[in-house]
């Protein structure tokens, strides 16, 4: 009997040896030495930190991109020795630096993260016909056509096979909350953007571009959307298990469409509410009195 079972954990092993090589079953993502652009990181609250650090237990090579020398040095506190390049992505000769610096450190970019985001709400608390025109245009500017001009000056470094670009959504664009005021329909424009970017890149590579769309988190960005915290309590209370999506949540969800393991995915946006699209009719809220 013991001959017998020693035999079939041998041919087992054997099979699995086949299957899956060794460095496979160690490195599920098969992330490990890839190249991977992160923008965006700004304290230990964003999904762009926890996004490094699931990147960074993957074993990737994480480069980073902030847009001032002081959160440079803020993200060399968090990450010490990392390579981080400064990068207004305000501004196109910045971007084409970006690209320069990477190609002659890294020649290769196996991933891009994008998660920046941007509007201002110094005019107050506006209904949506009253939205700015700056406000607008600069908000479309650095949280949706960023992703463009980034993507478009990495043409050239991109891994043409298994490159992928993630950037970062909302649950719906479709839920007109009143307090995030202008930032869906930007929101909208960068969904749209996701496919547009795919087909484009899709005429001379393999490169896949897709977002993640979280439903309402604890950062310090939406710290600044006026009446956030009633909001994000309210959600919470939507979702099928009461609790709401962290962080850490969909930096995981971004490790994925990052990795060859979502090869099939292109042109999505992964949305991670903890079911609170579905859940509307809760017995919780029906009932309640008005």
């Amino acid at each position: 009997m013991v001959a017998r079972a020693l035999s079939y954990a041998r041919d087992f092993g054997q099979i699995a040896s086949l299957v899956l090589p060794l460095d496979v079953l160690m490195d599920f993502l098969q992330l490990s030495g890839k190249n991977i652009l992160v923008m965006g990181v700004a304290n230990k609250k964003s999904v762009a930190f926890h996004t490094a650090a699931v990147l960074k237990a993957a074993r990737a090579n994480v480069l980073f991109s902030v847009r001032s020398e002081e959160r440079r040095q803020s993200v060399l506190k968090l990450f010490p020795g990392a390579p981080v390049y400064l990068c207004d992505v305000a501004q196109q000769e910045q971007i084409d630096r970006l690209r320069d610096d990477i190609a002659a450190a890294h020649q290769q970019v196996h991933g891009f993260v994008h998660s920046i985001a941007f509007a201002d709400y110094s005019a107050g608390w506006l209904p949506f016909h009253e939205t700015p025109r700056a406000a607008f245009l600069q908000a479309v500017d650095l949280s949706c056509f960023s992703f463009i001009a980034v993507a478009n000056a990495l043409k050239d470094i991109f891994d043409p096979e298994q490159g992928s670009a993630v950037t970062v959504s909302i649950s719906t664009t479709r839920m007109c909350a009143e307090n995030y005021g202008y930032m869906a329909p930007v929101k909208a424009a960068l969904d749209s953007a996701v496919c547009f970017l795919a087909k484009s890149f899709s005429q001379f590579s393999k490169v896949r571009f897709n977002s993640v769309c979280p439903g309402l988190l604890k950062t310090s960005a939406s710290a600044g959307i006026p009446g956030y915290v009633d909001s994000y309590l309210y959600a919470e209370r939507a979702t099928l298990r009461k609790q709401a999506v962290q962080t850490d949540e969909v930096a995981n969800a971004i490790a994925f469409l990052l990795s060859p393991r979502s090869s099939g995915i292109n042109a999505q946006g992964l949305v991670l509410d903890a079911g609170m699209s579905t859940n509307y009719f809760d017995r919780e809220f029906v009932s309640r009195p008005s």
